[in-house]
């Protein structure tokens, strides 16, 4: 028996919380592009050594900027995955918790890549991994009614 979905009004919520995604890579990109000119670390390098952390507060912060874009582009994939799913029978809640998630992410580069180093994540990487974690609970009840 075929499935016929049929995307809501509000789905162009979903779909702006994914669109801002990608404005939020490139604020990442500037951002490691920043801390990289700064810590002097050539391409195709990917981080500076732990000496030159050690020595140069801007390594420092460019191995950070650099691990924050790495830890993005990690969890970008499977929040769009359930965003979209979610968003089909849930779109505003979905879209207000893919919201949140993007601006954690925000607050977790940011703090990051700030004088508090890694212990500076933390606020941005509770509020993102809570929002996540409802995120994908409201794709997998999706399925299941889908599928129910």
């Amino acid at each position: 028996m075929p499935l016929t979905l049929e995307i809501p009004d509000q789905y162009s919520y979903v779909l702006a919380v994914a669109t801002s995604t990608f404005f939020l890579n490139t604020v990442h990109m500037m951002r490691t592009a920043k801390f990289r000119k700064l810590a002097k670390v050539a391409y195709p390098a990917s981080y500076a050594t732990e000496e030159e952390a050690a020595k140069n507060p801007s390594a420092a912060k460019f191995n950070c900027a650099q691990r924050a874009h790495a830890n993005f582009t990690e969890n970008l994939t499977p929040f769009l995955g359930a965003l979209f799913v979610a968003g089909i029978q849930h779109p505003v809640p979905a879209a207000a918790l893919g919201g949140a998630w993007s601006v954690s992410r925000l607050l977790y580069l940011l703090g990051y890549t700030s004088d508090a180093g890694p212990k500076g994540r933390l606020t941005g990487f509770m509020g993102s991994a809570l929002s996540d974690l409802v995120l994908k609970g409201i794709a997998a009840y999706t399925c299941y009614k889908l599928i129910f």
